[in-house]
């Protein structure tokens, strides 16, 4: 994500999109509040240090639990945007799987959690080219075997690497 990128990510995911997705909550009679990391000090997140210089991607250091469980128990049904911040001044763009993990995680100390992610096919592929092929059950050593094997690979590994840390 370079500087450029990010402006455009941060209008599109922190405003077009999160508002219209509160915007068509609250027309369902759902009190929604959109949020990105930046807003009430929500998510904070370092820029990720890697092999590659991915730009503005970050890594999430903290959730603001007790900002989210306030707005919660006041029956708003928060939005995040997949938008963090350093506490330098600086956005991030950061994965939207692992901001979904690290917020049930985090809440889960306070309430009941379900992390339950949701994607254009029918669950987690053998074949990718094969909607048959869903892998019923998947334990942290199948996993392993199946990512090692390529067989489980491109945007399924975000979401099962953050399913397993949520569950430890």
């Amino acid at each position: 994500t370079d500087a450029e990128t990010l402006k455009i990510v941060t209008m599109v995911y922190a405003g077009y999109i999160n508002k219209n997705i509160v915007a068509r909550l609250q027309a369902l009679g759902c009190n929604a509040i959109g949020l990105c990391g930046a807003d009430g000090n929500a998510l904070r997140a370092h820029k990720r240090q890697a092999s590659i210089d991915y730009g503005f991607v970050g890594d999430v250091d903290a959730v603001n639990a007790p900002l989210l469980n306030s707005l919660l128990q006041q029956n708003h049904t928060v939005v995040l945007a997949p938008i963090t911040h350093d506490g330098n001044g600086g956005l991030l763009n950061t994965n939207a799987d692992t901001i979904a993990q690290e917020t049930a995680t985090a809440l889960s100390g306070s309430f009941d959690t379900e992390l339950i992610y949701s994607f254009e096919k029918s669950g987690v592929l053998l074949d990718v080219n094969d909607e048959k092929s869903v892998i019923p059950s998947i334990t942290p050593s199948s996993y392993r075997q199946l990512k090692a094997e390529g067989k489980i690979f491109a945007g399924m590994i975000p979401k099962l690497d953050n399913t397993f840390v949520a569950l430890n």
